[in-house]
């Protein structure tokens, strides 16, 4: 890194830390992702990253950003200082400059506008961000109205910030400009909508905020299926994993704030783009058929582990969950060569004697190895007489 940033110049003040990274730091968070911002034009970055004999990905050059990869396969954004030239509420077109506090002043908040000398640690605060960062404050910067349009995404970034950093309400009129412009999210891709939904999910208690954007109808527009009934849900859930000790999941967590219904839940998660596996582990999970707190690892084996604690986390309490926590899934030894080396055929019938002594093998609670053979020694037998 030492070398990375001797090439951009920090020696001579061209490159800085910039974002979350200086935000985190100032209040002991750890820091999970360096980003620097630079005077320097992204061919020049391409250039000096080169030769440090480091890998450079024009990630979003249009943008002005290159990554540069580090020798332990780190990536570090650097990103040219801009400004905006035009923006349509999803894009911007940027243009270049050397000045900080202009490309400062295109951010979506003052606590995210911060930026630090990595050399003498000197920070840099051109709108407060210091000052709302202790007292738990999330403000746009400059007009919230304006920010909101040049950005739609900034209207649920504001909310997955009030629920990480906030205290008490939020600021009166970022609320307002998000209420008034909540339809503007109408504009944006599923995709987006989706990620930064989950980020906020992601955080320690995101049920407060989720309460407040239901109260003020900030979903409604593209996920009205998100109701009162679902942040209570959304409540309890967090409420067990603490008590359970289970580590937060955001996906699981969206599954609490819709309907317990397969149908409807498919239908989020398409719409959002999500991937045909979090489709799938939210669908099953949405409300199980056979689903009993009694018979939760044959729950597991059906339909996934995952998808099984988080019916078990949404539906019932430790008691439900305890069994699905501890369970390590089991394997059937058992294989189609050995029904064949029983006597039987090869074929059709081959897979269909083993499935139906699988679902007697999870029906009986998983037996060991000399159980399956025994009911396999018996299930070939019975197709044989059967033949007769």
């Amino acid at each position: 890194m030492d070398d990375l940033l001797g090439a951009l110049g920090v020696g001579e003040g061209l490159v800085r830390y910039v974002g979350g990274a200086v935000r985190d730091t100032i209040i002991g968070l750890p820091v999970t992702d360096v980003d620097c911002a630079t005077v320097l034009p992204p061919d020049e970055v391409s250039r000096r990253i080169h030769r440090t004999g480091l890998r450079a990905i024009p990630t979003g050059i249009a943008h002005g950003t290159v990554t540069a990869l580090l020798p332990d396969g780190a990536p570090i954004e650097i990103t040219t200082l801009r400004r905006d030239v035009s923006t349509d509420g999803r894009r911007a077109t940027v243009a270049f400059t050397d000045d900080w506090r202009e490309d400062a002043a295109r951010r979506d908040f003052t606590i995210n506008a911060l930026s630090a000398d990595p050399v003498s640690g000197a920070l840099f605060d051109y709108f407060g961000g210091v000052a709302d960062l202790a007292a738990g404050r999330v403000l746009f910067i400059g007009d919230p109205l304006q920010r909101i349009a040049e950005d739609h995404l900034r209207i649920l970034r504001f909310f997955r910030f009030h629920a990480r950093f906030g205290r008490g309400q939020p600021d009166p009129a970022a609320l307002g400009a998000c209420v008034a412009r909540a339809n503007d999210l109408m504009a944006l891709s599923r995709e987006r909508i989706a990620d930064e939904l989950l980020k906020l999910l992601g955080g320690a208690d995101p049920a407060p905020t989720l309460s407040l954007m239901v109260a003020h109808a900030i979903l409604k527009p593209v996920l009205p299926e998100i109701t009162d009934d679902g942040v209570d849900r959304l409540a309890r859930l967090v409420g067990r994993e603490v008590a359970m000790g289970v580590s937060p999941d955001a996906l699981r967590r969206l599954g609490a704030l819709l309907p317990p219904d397969p149908a409807a839940v498919r239908g989020v998660a398409e719409r959002l783009r999500l991937s045909k596996a979090a489709q799938r582990r939210l669908t099953d999970a949405a409300a199980p058929a056979d689903a009993r707190a009694d018979r939760l690892p044959q729950l597991a084996y059906r339909i996934g582990d995952d998808a099984a604690l988080d019916w078990a986390l949404v539906a019932g309490g430790a008691a439900t969950v305890a069994p699905i926590v501890a369970w390590h899934r089991p394997r059937l030894v058992l294989g189609g060569g050995d029904l064949i080396a029983l006597g039987l055929d090869r074929g059709p019938i081959v897979a269909a004697t083993l499935q139906a002594i699988e679902r007697a093998w999870v029906e009986a609670d998983f037996p060991d190895a000399a159980w399956q053979h025994a009911r396999a020694a018996e299930a070939v037998a019975q197709v044989l007489r059967s033949r007769q």
